[in-house]
């Protein structure tokens, strides 16, 4: 029986939009296992958590405002990249971790 678990950010979606979502990843869920008999073992599980417990970069999830400072830190940093690394060593190579202290 396939289990999605969905974890969001507490009161961003409505109870009609959390059932559309499970409706809609059922749905996803019946196509990759390829028939319809699937449909009645689909588990999908949205569970919603607050948001003292969420972080972005290691900053405190602040909403949109947050979404909007992380999506300018990821455009400061991709503009950093010289070249055009394909692994995970060719970007450690070109961008080591920052010493914080």
């Amino acid at each position: 029986m396939p289990f999605v678990n969905i974890k969001l950010v507490d009161g961003v979606f409505s109870p009609e939009q959390k059932h559309d979502m499970a409706r809609q990843i059922t749905d996803v869920m019946v196509k990759c296992e390829g028939s319809e008999a699937f449909r009645e073992v689909v588990w999908v599980l949205i569970e919603e958590l607050h948001t003292d417990g969420w972080h972005i970069g290691g900053r405190p999830f602040e909403g949109p405002r947050s979404l909007l400072d992380t999506l300018g830190r990821s455009k400061q940093v991709f503009e950093m990249i010289d070249g055009q690394p394909t692994t995970r060593q060719e970007f450690a190579a070109l961008m080591p971790p920052k010493t914080t202290g």
